[in-house]
């Protein structure tokens, strides 16, 4: 009876503090809503397809911002995907098993690295390169193309995205790793026993029995990046405006109101700001919420076939 008794307090303790969580987010996500209320009430779907960001004027359009986030998101995902997983292939397949602790412990060490000793890097060493070199490069051989057009201010959209890929590949290696790892051996050795080379094996076997949560580890690093806040606004360079040129700068939802939140002397000027972190909080929780369920499928699928 005793044990009874304490399994059911220990059961109820645990309930408590997960619908605790839950109920905080619920409560997180209401107080932002009814302080935004007031932008969202006179601005309407407008805020969402205009660009002008005058407070003085009190006329607030998030486009800028939104589209900012995105692209800068977009080409992180471009550069870090490509490098997390490879280098995920290389620890869970290819590196010799002394090699494998070491290895893993930096790139988590990485991972733990402030976002503002990332941003200082950004400025002092990255924002040179890219107006010295890398920008002049890119104009020189891809100037016909939109996108490598405009002056090598060094700072702007294209720093930005190679700062936070940088900020996110460590996290993509570590979750893409534990889903290789967590494919079953009977794969690689059926696929040997028919003849498949190394690569074959893990290209067929492998990666397209993990492909789900891979894409999990994309979207988990997605949502890292889409959030990143000071790396950010300190290579971005702040600038509220649409431009097809990544050389160009531009600013970000989180950027923003880090930059402008404690300026909003007016009511309307703080719920526009609070407005776009409700934007951004349901972008954020919506792609991570979705790269959990492609991570778990992975799991359970495992489960499944071990049983």
């Amino acid at each position: 009876m005793r044990s009874n008794l304490g399994d059911r307090i220990f059961r109820g303790v645990l309930r408590l503090a997960g619908s605790a969580v839950l109920l905080l987010v619920l409560a997180l996500a209401a107080e932002m809503f009814r302080t935004a209320w007031p932008a969202i009430h006179t601005f309407g779907a407008r805020f969402l397809v205009t660009s002008v960001w005058d407070p003085v004027a009190e006329h607030h359009g998030a486009l800028s911002f939104v589209y900012g986030t995105l692209v800068s998101s977009l080409l992180a995902m471009l550069i870090a995907v490509p490098l997390g997983i490879g280098a995920a292939v290389f620890l869970a397949e290819l590196a010799p098993p002394w090699l494998r602790p070491p290895v893993a412990f930096l790139v988590e060490l990485v991972a733990a690295v402030p976002s503002v000793v990332y941003g200082l890097w950004g400025i002092f060493v990255l924002a040179p390169l890219m107006r010295t070199w890398v920008q002049p490069f890119l104009g020189a051989t891809l100037g016909f193309l939109p996108l490598f057009q405009g002056p090598p201010y060094g700072v702007g959209m294209l720093t930005a995205g190679i700062i936070l890929a940088i900020m996110v590949v460590p996290f993509i290696t570590a979750v893409s790793r534990e889903v290789l790892l967590a494919v079953p051996n009977s794969q690689r050795e059926a696929a040997l026993a028919l003849g498949a080379t190394r690569w074959e094996t893990t290209r067929l076997a492998v990666l397209r029995y993990g492909r789900s949560g891979l894409i999990g580890a994309g979207l988990l690093g997605l949502g890292r990046a889409l959030g990143e806040t000071m790396a950010v606004t300190m290579v971005i360079g702040n600038r509220p405006e649409v431009a097809i040129s990544l050389f160009a700068p531009g600013y970000t939802m989180a950027s923003v109101i880090a930059n402008e939140f404690t300026e909003a002397t007016s009511d309307l000027y703080l719920s526009a700001l609070i407005e776009v972190g409700l934007l951004l909080f349901l972008v954020t929780v919506a792609v991570n919420a979705l790269a959990r369920l492609l991570v778990w499928s992975v799991g359970g699928a495992v489960k499944v076939v071990r049983e």
